[in-house]
């Protein structure tokens, strides 16, 4: 599901399936398991950047890379270090870290990897998106948000729909449903300070929300298409988390929860610190239970990171491209016009979408206009154009409530990292095959 700004700032979200294999891997099975480490290799780069063929704003500086656990890794799967061919020319950093998979036996392998943990978020992320037009460009090519954990030597995931279309066949929920069968791209970006308890405690409600999704999904869950209306409010205790830990219990509270992909995750995340056997009381009553707590802070439609990027900035829901650009070593005339790029009509970009997303990026279009002078504005405009740049945040930030889109987790990655809201690290982007 994608979040994007019409000319009031509201938010709309769609969902897409599509994709392509873009990779070839010989056979991979588990004595062809090796200790490997991530690689750079300029043969292999140049052939990815032709099958990858996504803009530079799609990319992500190193600062987003998470630091992993160790050097290498025991897997068959192909691991890459990807550098954008425009920010090897221009001095910069932004790329991608890969695992090339194939699809038969995925969850196993990126499971026993060591790569990927419990607690790690699953955006869906689709190339094809890239430099089609102002709506995809915004959405950094990310449609949807699941969470991942592992169990029985497997990776699994967690979304919302709760239903087979994204847990599979039996809510078997291991990367097998028609929605992870259908894709090829995953970034997976991992929340900051994880503990073992909390990760412990992530799975089990993970495993109590899946095994219980045929009776909850939809009487007691169901999905949110209202995107304008995000259940969080600052200021005030987050009830829906605490249904969400309700449901999960087996406590049926009264009436229907509707959230939508990434807020959905997001409540889950905040559930971290309440062990699901031992908290149970505090989910009962009209008090909120002291553990729970967000992972990462809501965003607001615009932030302030640009131009200065100091300990308690701001990245905003539009500020993807924008940030990413900012921060490459360019002229400002090469920055200006890649600014402008990201705005640029493309017709036979947008035939890659599906027809529902394709529709929303064709009325949006013309919509996005003061988002755009608010880019030119803040990176490298004039004096007048900076004065408007900031009139324009404030109009957006006034109009779009706080939120916490398949996009933002990413996006928080984007914020220096001793920034104090900083809260999220990008590990890897999976290559299915």
């Amino acid at each position: 599901m994608e979040i994007v700004m019409s000319k009031f700032g509201k938010l709309f979200v769609g969902l897409s399936l599509a994709g392509a294999a873009l990779f070839a891997l010989p056979s991979a099975d588990a004595s062809a398991q090796t200790q490997k480490q991530f690689t750079f290799s300029e043969r292999a780069n140049e052939r990815l950047a032709k099958k990858l063929n996504i803009p530079i704003y799609f990319a992500l500086p190193t600062s987003t890379w998470a630091k992993l656990s160790r050097e290498s890794f025991p897997t068959s799967d192909i691991l890459l270090d990807f550098k954008h061919p425009d920010a090897l020319k221009s001095g910069s950093d932004a790329g991608l870290r890969l695992v090339v998979t194939s699809r038969s036996g995925m969850a196993q392998r990126l499971a026993r990897s060591g790569i990927f943990e419990t607690g790690d978020l699953l955006l869906t992320f689709r190339p094809e998106w890239g430099g089609a037009g102002a709506y995809p460009n915004v959405q950094m090519g990310i449609s949807h948000a699941g969470l991942a954990y592992i169990r029985d030597g497997r990776l699994r995931n967690l979304d919302n729909p709760l239903n087979e279309e994204y847990l599979g066949r039996g809510m078997s929920a291991d990367l097998t449903s028609e929605h992870y069968r259908t894709l090829n791209y995953l970034h997976v970006v991992r929340p900051r300070g994880l503990t073992d308890k909390e990760r412990e405690n992530i799975a089990a409600w993970s495993t109590r929300l899946n095994s219980s999704a045929r009776q909850i999904y939809p009487s007691q869950i169901k999905f949110n298409d209202d995107y304008n209306a995000p259940k969080f409010k600052s200021g005030r205790p987050l009830e829906f988390v605490k249904r969400v830990g309700q449901i999960g219990l087996g406590q049926s509270p009264a009436g229907t929860l509707d959230l939508y992909c990434s807020e959905f995750a997001w409540a889950v995340l905040a559930l971290r610190g309440c062990d699901p056997a031992t908290t149970a009381d505090q989910f009962k009553g009209s008090r909120m239970p002291s553990c729970i707590k967000p992972a990462m802070a809501p965003l607001g439609a615009t932030g302030n990171n640009i131009p200065g990027r100091g300990r308690s900035s701001t990245v905003g829901l539009a500020d993807g491209p924008l940030t990413i650009i900012d921060g490459l070593k360019l002229p400002n005339d090469q920055r200006r016009a890649l600014l402008e790029a990201v705005f640029a009509e493309n017709p036979a970009g947008l035939q890659k979408m599906s027809e529902g997303h394709r529709k929303v990026a064709e009325v949006m279009q013309p919509k996005f206009e003061q988002l755009k002078d608010y880019y030119l504005g803040v990176s490298g405009g004039t004096i007048t154009q900076r004065l408007r740049a900031r009139l324009i945040r404030a109009m957006f930030n006034r109009a779009v409530p706080e939120n916490y889109s398949p996009t933002s987790y990413l996006l928080n990655t984007l914020l220096d990292p001793n920034n104090n809201k900083r809260t999220m690290d990008y590990v890897a982007t999976i290559v299915i095959e």
